[in-house]
């Protein structure tokens, strides 16, 4: 049994009533007890006037995933297989972070007016906040008598999970690193030099052509110089951690580290697995948190979004040692490592530098970073003041953790939160423009 904010109203009425009666030379306890025994009558009444919440059937159809930031639609179908006519409300309750609301309100309820028999489709759209399985909890159904005092109610399960995936915003720049790639391949009209260890084509040579490429045999067949081009490698090994401890956990404007790096980490999925490079992913604080092995193809970017869906930070230090571990069991021949994680000076020396040696010693590293977005250029008052300070010295920290990983002979990718998918993709490039993949 439910009782309405009208029945409350009908309550304070009710204490004139009492008065009144009083008033009329009825005792007191005799009034009250009239009183509240016709209210009880009209409540009770009322709600067995009600009709049954079960004569309500009640399933749902819609999507399964959607990515971060996107909508998610899911219609329940409620249909009357009473006999009565059903009025009243329906709610449908999922998580907060979910962000349901039924299409048209600003909550999660439904007005159903439904004869005998007839049905209603409702469509509730799920917007999630954060990634991972939002699941949704019970349907309530609720229905008034013709007094509109007292009713019914009873909840029920329609299970279902929206399966939240990263948002890859930065998808938007993949069209033009592809383009780029395309022109390293040769597969464009336009003829550019590109570097590499495939033998592609000999051509005649050109001012600016390095003289190492100059094939002496071909040379003295023909009557110019001649030049070895090459293509880019195809079918290597790029291997993307990200560091998933303690220091990715920290927010950098409106999201994670965390967030960005795996935005960054499926830029660069994307774009080797076009290249025709197999691509590994690993997510390592204290242990392997996520791992896929291998991929290319069609099917790499849907196994990369799958597996970071329910990755979250873990409030630990991370451990380097078995991070560079775990790398070195999984990847035996030469390839390219990238290490997505933090380069604040305490974490970096006294947990990847001391690790790195022997990840180097085998593979081309590249460790990238999202950095804090530059302060405003003038100090208005002392907290501003300090701010700027304190982002100095970090800046100064992060300058001398570059140098030390450059004489290691890492490649640093160091930029702000828009621009780091962006660059690591371009380093990507340069490496394999060079042949050093």
């Amino acid at each position: 049994m439910v009782v309405t904010g009208r029945a409350g109203l009908v309550a304070l009425l009710a204490t004139a009533v009492v008065g009144g009666l009083a008033a009329a030379g009825l005792p007191g306890w005799a009034a009250v007890a009239l009183v509240t025994a016709a209210l009880v009558l009209a409540l009770v009444g009322d709600m067995l006037a009600a009709p049954s919440p079960r004569a309500l059937a009640i399933t749902r159809t819609g999507d399964r995933t959607v990515r971060l930031g996107e909508v998610a639609t899911t219609t329940l179908t409620a249909r009357n297989t009473g006999s009565r006519r059903w009025r009243g409300t329906l709610r449908d309750a999922w998580a907060p972070t979910a962000g349901a609301r039924v299409r048209g309100r600003c909550d999660d309820r439904a007005a159903l007016d439904l004869a005998p028999g007839d049905a209603a489709r409702i469509p509730v759209d799920v917007r999630p906040t954060r990634r991972g399985n939002r699941r949704a909890d019970r349907i309530t159904a609720r229905c008034v008598g013709p007094l509109g005092l007292a009713g019914r109610q009873r909840s029920m399960r329609a299970d279902w999970t929206v399966r939240t995936l990263p948002s890859f915003a930065s998808r938007r720049h993949l069209p033009s690193r592809l383009a780029r790639l395309r022109d390293m391949d040769g597969r464009q009209a336009i003829a550019v030099r590109a570097q590499g260890t495939e033998f592609d084509s000999l051509r005649e040579y050109v001012p600016g052509d390095d003289v190492r490429s100059i094939d002496w045999r071909a040379t003295a067949r023909a009557a110019d110089v001649m030049v070895r081009t090459w293509r880019p490698e195809r079918d290597r090994r790029v291997v993307i951690v990200l560091d998933s401890g303690r220091t990715s956990a920290g927010r950098i404007g409106d999201e994670t580290r965390l967030d960005l790096h795996m935005d960054a980490a499926l830029l660069l999925a994307a774009l080797a697995g076009r290249a025709g490079d197999r691509v590994d992913l690993l997510a390592h604080d204290r242990r392997t948190r996520v791992q896929v092995s291998g991929g290319s193809g069609p099917a790499l970017l849907p196994s990369l979004v799958d597996a970071m869906a329910d990755l979250e930070p873990e409030l630990a230090e991370t451990d380097s040692r078995g991070l560079v571990s775990a790398v070195l069991a999984r990847v035996r021949k030469r390839a390219l490592v990238v290490v997505l994680t933090t380069l604040d000076r305490a974490p970096i020396e006294e947990g990847l530098l001391p690790a790195l040696p022997t990840l180097t010693a085998r593979h081309v590293v590249v460790v990238a970073a999202a950095r804090l977005p530059d302060p405003p250029p003038t100090a208005t008052d002392a907290a501003q003041a300090y701010a700027r300070a304190a982002r100095a010295r970090a800046d100064l920290d992060r300058t001398h953790v570059t140098a030390q990983l450059a004489r290691m002979g890492v490649r640093v990718v160091d930029a702000a939160p828009a621009d780091l998918a962006p660059r690591l993709a371009d380093t990507y490039l340069d490496l394999k423009a060079q042949g050093r993949l």
